[in-house]
């Protein structure tokens, strides 16, 4: 099967997947009589002003990992190895149900209240291997906060905090679930092209806040993926096309890659979004929880 051919098989799944929640909202579908830079621009114009763009900015959405690991972790491979395949033994009570709502703050004094999750909902999220393998252990659990990185910048994020024997800091795990998504003014590309199809997610942003690392999805007979950026008032909109693909046989494989964009300014509290869902980039994996 040409990689081409498996690209828009699997961009009618997604693209029906993400539009479910987009039902009624204004249409946007490429349909090639649009060039990839011309969705961009459409999907920047339909959220500019828009009220999904207003619920975005009042909202919590991390922009950074749900985790962050103990100073100097890790000592030894034997503990990496454990963590990677979440194999944790836990030596410790773990509180009671906290209260029910925390809030996350911002540093220009903005603050959001919202649900807290427990310890024990946290914990079950770090340690899933369960296995006979290396483990780290759990010695103490309290509440906390950390500071993450979100779509309106830094903010103090209230996070389960976690005592690993043998190291001086403890491991956090945040403690709050993102709000949830608006509905996009736009709805999703009806068809996948090599083109223009979804994102994979957003990986990392550069501590120049410019560099940004896309994860990006292409077949396995092509030159790979490539991201065009738009950059239009408070919107940056991302366009991921496949390069060099081919009309000749093909196995159906398809492959996620890291692809790097460099921005003109920082990103700030602008919007990142997908040109082909008309959606913001979600951080991480698709479907990974925060």
């Amino acid at each position: 099967m040409r990689s081409v051919k498996l690209l828009v098989t699997l961009g009618l799944i997604a693209a029906a997947a993400v539009g479910c929640g987009d039902q009624g909202a204004a249409s946007g579908g490429h349909t090639g009589d649009h060039s990839p830079r011309d969705r961009a621009r459409r999907v920047a114009a339909a959220w500019e002003g828009s009220e999904a763009a207003r619920a975005w900015r009042d909202g919590y959405y991390p922009l950074g990992a749900a985790v962050q690991l103990p100073e100097g972790a890790f000592h030894n491979d034997a503990d990496k190895r454990a963590y990677t395949t979440q194999n944790f033994e836990l030596r410790a009570s773990l509180p009671g149900a906290p209260v029910k709502r925390g809030k996350v703050r911002w540093g220009d004094g903005d603050s959001l209240t919202v649900p807290l999750t427990s310890a024990r909902a946290a914990y079950d999220k770090l340690g899933r291997g369960r296995n006979s393998g290396p483990a780290l252990t759990v010695t103490g659990v309290r509440l906390g906060d950390m500071t993450m990185a979100t779509s309106r910048g830094a903010a103090t994020v209230p996070a389960w905090l976690f005592t690993i024997k043998g190291y001086d800091t403890p491991l956090k795990r945040v403690a709050v679930t993102p709000s949830e998504t608006p509905r996009s003014p736009i709805g999703a590309v009806r068809e996948q092209t090599a083109e223009l199809g979804p994102l994979a997610g957003l990986e990392a942003i550069g501590g120049d806040g410019r560099t940004l690392t896309l994860r990006a999805e292409h077949g396995a007979c092509d030159d790979g993926p490539a991201v065009d950026v738009l950059e239009a008032g408070s919107m940056v909109v991302f366009s991921a096309s496949v390069r060099g693909t081919s009309d000749g046989p093909c196995t159906s494989e398809l492959r996620v890659e890291k692809v790097k964009v460099k921005l003109r300014r920082p990103v700030g509290d602008r919007i990142l979004l997908d040109a082909f869902t008309g959606r913001p980039v979600a951080y991480g994996r698709s479907g990974s929880d925060s």
